[in-house]
């Protein structure tokens, strides 16, 4: 079995997870405490990926992402690189499909913890990202490792968006999923089989690890 797909795999979702992270948070803070109108319209558009097919997204991103349309021209004018067919591709790509496995897990964290913590700290003197900082994000903390795990898991599992951008380009764009798709295209079932139980065992573990996260955050009943 190479393990070349295996570490492409884990670096995808490394960044993806980290990227995700970091832009998720303020996301899911503001959907979490908005009054705005326009906040169903954004948390619409942030799940959107959970219900729309792999394929279509992959599609409208190959065609925003190619050199010819305006994101993928400025990409390549500045990098020389292009973003389809790429590794960097296969992030932007990653980074959409699993958005809403990172931000309804921290929004979901935030929302619980309600307002009434975050005005105490702001009557000791906390200012907005004091108390963000000191008081929501330690809060959150289970959220966050929730959300990182199901982040990284779903990016692992991601087959129809990295095929459409990415295709399968060993070494380069070639994934766990896409290597048992070509794997069992050639009849190599033993790879195939591999491959498949270690994406089977490590999407179980990350399973169990966030039901037993979320069975230890219910309050005991006596």
């Amino acid at each position: 079995m190479d393990p070349g797909p295996v570490w492409l795999t884990l670096r995808l979702a490394g960044v993806t997870t980290a990227i995700l992270l970091i832009v998720g948070t303020p996301l899911a803070w503001w959907l979490a405490h908005t009054r705005s109108r326009a906040g169903p319209v954004f948390e619409a558009l942030t799940a959107l990926p959970l219900v729309l097919p792999p394929t279509v997204l992959g599609f409208y991103l190959l065609i925003l992402l190619n050199p010819a349309a305006p994101i993928g021209g400025f990409w390549r004018a500045v990098t020389g690189d292009s973003l389809t067919f790429s590794f960097s591709g296969l992030v932007v790509a990653s980074v959409l499909y699993s958005l809403p496995f990172v931000v309804q897990p921290l929004q979901t964290a935030f929302a619980s913890q309600g307002r009434g913590v975050l005005e105490a700290a702001a009557t000791l003197g906390a200012g907005p990202l004091d108390r963000f900082i000191s008081v929501a994000s330690p809060l959150a903390a289970r959220g966050y490792l929730t959300a990182a795990v199901l982040g990284f898991a779903h990016t692992v599992g991601e087959f129809g968006v990295v095929l459409m951008v990415g295709g399968n380009i060993p070494g380069r764009t070639q994934v766990i999923s896409i290597a048992i798709y070509e794997q069992v295209e050639t009849l190599n079932y033993a790879d195939a089989h591999r491959f498949s139980a270690l994406l089977l065992a490590f999407s179980f573990l990350a399973l169990l690890l966030v039901y037993s996260l979320n069975r230890r955050a219910l309050p005991r009943v006596i």
